[in-house]
C-alpha cells in the first residue's frame, strides 16, 4: 500500500505511535494493540490504517478504505456548508428632512431584506445645519422601528456616530 496523506490524517506507515485503541471495519471496537497487529489487520481486509484522533492516549485508528473514508468526510463537509446561512447587513440611508411616503418606501425595501433573512442598518445622514438638530430628528428612526415592529426588533438602539445617526434592525424570531 502506498503512502498517502490528505490534511493532518496519518495512513499505514505513517503512523508512528507503538500502541494504538483500534476501530475495525463495521465500527466495532478491537482494542488497544500494537502498531503492527493493526497494520495487519488492515492489510488482511485489504484496507488502510487511518489514525483518526492523534491526540488520544492511546491514539485512535480506524480499519477503513481510505478513498471512501476521505469522499464520506468531504460529502459531509458539503452538507454543512449548504445548511449554513450567511446573514448580510444591508443599509438604509435616511435624511432628516425625509417625507413621510418616501419613509414608507423605505420601510418596505427593510422589510423585503428582513423577509429574506438580513439584518438592516438604518443611517440617518446629517448635512450643514442638521447637524444642529440631531436631537429633534430621533423620532425618524424610531419611526421606522415602529412601523416594522411586526416583522423586526431593534438590535441596537439609535447611537450617533459622527455626522450620523445609526440603528441596526434584526428579524423577529417566532
Amino acid at each position: 500500500m502506498e503512502d498517502k496523506t490528505i490534511s493532518e490524517l496519518f495512513i499505514n506507515e505513517q503512523i508512528r505511535a507503538k500502541e494504538v485503541r483500534v476501530i475495525g471495519i463495521d465500527g466495532e471496537q478491537l482494542g488497544v494493540m500494537a502498531i503492527a497487529d493493526a497494520r495487519k489487520i488492515a492489510d488482511d481486509e485489504g484496507v488502510d490504517l487511518v489514525m483518526i484522533a492523534p491526540t488520544a492516549k492511546p491514539p485512535v485508528c480506524r480499519v477503513v478504505d481510505y478513498g471512501k473514508f476521505k469522499y464520506e468526510q468531504l460529502r459531509k463537509e458539503k452538507e454543512a456548508k449548504k445548511k449554513q446561512k450567511t446573514v448580510e447587513i444591508k443599509e438604509i440611508r435616511l435624511s432628516p428632512n425625509i417625507d413621510t411616503n418616501d419613509l414608507n418606501t423605505k420601510v418596505n425595501a427593510a422589510k423585503k431584506f428582513l423577509e429574506k433573512g438580513n439584518r438592516v442598518k438604518i443611517t440617518l445622514r446629517f448635512r450643514g445645519r442638521e447637524m444642529a438638530h440631531m436631537g429633534a430628528s430621533v423620532h425618524i428612526l424610531t419611526d421606522f422601528a415602529q412601523a416594522l415592529s411586526d416583522v423586526a426588533v431593534v438590535e441596537k438602539q439609535p447611537k450617533v456616530e459622527g455626522r450620523s445617526m445609526t440603528m441596526f434592525l434584526a428579524e423577529k424570531k417566532n
